[in-house]
């Protein structure tokens, strides 16, 4: 079964089309990485596919349901969004904003189960030691970790993520990718917006390209399309293997 599935898609802000006859499709338990510029109506698919906006054009399936007909308890077990930016200015602890992620299920009265499930995932994600630190008083890395943390409580079908290493300095950014990929393996689906094409392809198993409003699947999505990267991006790239990974640096704008 494919996680998402989406059927000539539509979508304009007023007289402006931003995203016009978009099909595609994202595996279930794989890590998929939409790649495209700033701009370009990524972030506008992915608040289409979690519910956040209406009236466009076409049809979106989540693991074989139309988006449309979900109520939002069931969305919330099937997808775990986090958007591109979130701020907390309540200085609410690491572990009472990860509690926050089971309020579509057990309301503002945290069940035992509830804490036992925060305390599993703070030792999975290595931030035990931040259980009872103020959420505002994290680094930024700290804060998308977090973050994660309080998707993986609603104990999702799909992770839908918007730029999840933005802001992250290289250390969190490959621990982050690298813990995607590992849920990828264990029952999750992954679906990230990435702007890294580096990272993208040394960690994830899927992909495809948005431009000009359309997306662009590659016959062999599984592998690196420099001439669709190329076509983005608008700049030419050059592909080298070191110990076994794959780097896409840019060189140039192309023209």
């Amino acid at each position: 079964m494919n996680a998402i599935q989406i059927k000539n898609l539509h979508y304009a802000y007023g007289d402006k089309c931003i995203l016009k006859e978009v099909n595609a499709v994202f595996p279930e338990n794989k890590f998929s990485v939409l790649l495209g510029i700033n701009g370009g109506g990524k972030s506008t698919l992915f608040k289409i596919i979690a519910g956040l906006l209406q009236d466009y054009k076409g049809s979106i399936s989540i693991c074989g349901r139309e988006i449309n007909k979900l109520r939002f308890k069931d969305r919330a077990s099937l997808i775990g969004f986090l958007p591109q930016f979130t701020q907390s200015v309540f200085s609410f602890t690491v572990e009472e904003i990860l509690l926050t992620g089971r309020t579509a299920f057990s309301g503002f009265a945290p069940k035992k189960e509830d804490r036992e499930l925060t305390h599993r995932i703070l030792e999975d994600l290595s931030i035990t030691h931040l259980r009872h630190k103020p959420y505002t008083q994290l680094s930024g890395g700290e804060q998308q970790i977090v973050m994660i943390g309080r998707l993986l409580m609603q104990n999702p079908k799909i992770l839908l993520l918007d730029e999840p290493t933005n802001h992250l300095d290289v250390y969190y950014q490959h621990y982050l990718m690298e813990k995607l990929k590992e849920y990828s393996e264990n029952n999750f689906t992954v679906v990230a917006i990435m702007h890294n094409p580096t990272l993208a392809f040394q960690h994830a198993d899927h992909f495809c390209y948005l431009h000009d409003g359309c997306i662009h699947t590659p016959n062999n999505p599984a592998e690196a399309n420099i001439n669709l990267l190329e076509k983005v991006y608008n700049m030419s790239f050059i592909e080298f293997v070191r110990d076994n990974k794959k780097f896409m640096l840019p060189f140039g704008e192309i023209g």
